[in-house]
């Protein structure tokens, strides 16, 4: 007996979970339709439908916004997992001196990277601009000066500040300083969740 199936029908239940998909990507990027729409060149309306369901997804709409969230394409219309977790990231100059390599796969409110940060000399030229910083040193010693605070850090050690407060770093001791560091380009915060002391 022949099936009265159509035969694209598990096409379209794939494609049925596009929309919920991209809703909840650009939900937990923290986007909206309007910086999604100025950043792929799909309209609001257009960006909507797709969200909505009442637009099919083609490959058009789906490469901008898979390069957008930087997900692969498969992420985007559900084809199954082959996983390789591993982040490549591509290392890149500081502005002031030194490397940064980004270790965030995605992009999103808070953004993570290792700095290798060299000696910058004595003399501090602080600076300061939009967001919020967290700072944990891996290995070396660094030194920071925050405001009217001059500091040396020590692997293993923190610190949080508001980059609106004038700010510089730089070796403690000459030698490169390796460091991890989290920001928020909006002022966003790291929130740490821990076991209160029974």
């Amino acid at each position: 007996m022949a099936s009265t199936e159509a035969p694209d029908a598990p096409y379209r239940t794939v494609l049925d979970e596009v929309a919920p998909r991209l809703r909840r990507l650009r939900a937990q990027r923290g986007l909206t339709l309007a910086a999604l729409s100025e950043a792929t060149g799909i309209s609001k309306s257009t960006l909507s439908r797709l969200e909505s369901g009442q637009r099919r997804p083609s490959l058009e709409l789906l490469l901008p916004l898979a390069g957008v969230y930087q997900v692969p394409l498969d992420d985007l219309v559900g084809a199954p997992e082959v996983g390789d977790p591993r982040v490549r990231a591509t290392p890149g100059k500081l502005a002031s001196g030194g490397t940064y390599v980004p270790l965030s796969r995605t992009p999103g409110p808070l953004q993570a990277y290792k700095m290798i940060i060299p000696d910058r000399g004595t003399e501090p030229v602080l600076r300061a601009h939009e967001g919020y910083e967290w700072l944990y040193v891996l290995d070396g010693r660094l030194r920071l000066v925050l405001g009217e605070h001059d500091l040396v850090l020590g692997a293993g050690e923190v610190a949080e500040f508001d980059t609106h407060v004038p700010h510089w770093f730089s070796s403690a001791d000459g030698r490169p300083v390796e460091v991890l560091s989290l920001f928020g380009r909006q002022g966003e915060r790291m929130h740490v969740r821990a076991k209160p002391r029974a």
